[in-house]
């Protein structure tokens, strides 16, 4: 497995991948620690990159999430939330077809490996209320705001 770390507006994230996927994206990464790049991890730097510059939207570079079936059903039904928009915990459980799993769902958001990418971001309360994240608020915050001034 390798590492890449790469200096963002949101502060340092290290990217975790092996030859051929990436298989995890961590906040708070510490920017003195030991890399070793590969060719996904170096693809998926560089479209965090275009990300964080407004030049790209979407993300292609491919992904290995591990968790259980439900988790990785939630994380799938994630990437179908559009760039710039929200939704809430309940509708991604319907998206899945299991709607009284509101908050399993909250759950499995919360153990997304690789945020950012698999947008947890964009879910938000029933109410419209900013609920955690695990890069905490002010990332939630500043990842949200960022994608309203690229629409």
């Amino acid at each position: 497995m390798n590492n890449q770390l790469l200096q963002t507006p949101i502060g340092w994230l290290n990217i975790v991948a092996d030859e051929s996927a990436v298989m995890a994206i961590e906040f708070d990464a510490d920017p003195t620690a030991s890399e070793a790049p590969n060719v996904v991890s170096n693809q998926c730097c560089q479209q965090l990159e275009a990300y964080f510059n407004g030049e790209s939207k979407n993300f292609d570079v491919p992904l290995r999430m591990e968790g259980t079936e439900f988790q990785r059903q939630v994380w799938q039904a994630l990437n179908h939330v559009p760039y710039g928009e929200t939704c809430s915990y309940a509708d991604i459980a319907n998206r899945i077809g299991n709607p009284k799993a509101v908050r399993a769902v909250g759950a499995a958001n919360g153990k997304n490996p690789i945020p950012i990418i698999v947008p947890c971001h964009r879910v938000i309360g029933s109410s419209g209320k900013l609920t955690g994240y695990a890069g905490g608020l002010d990332l939630k915050v500043w990842l949200l705001e960022h994608e309203k001034q690229g629409e």
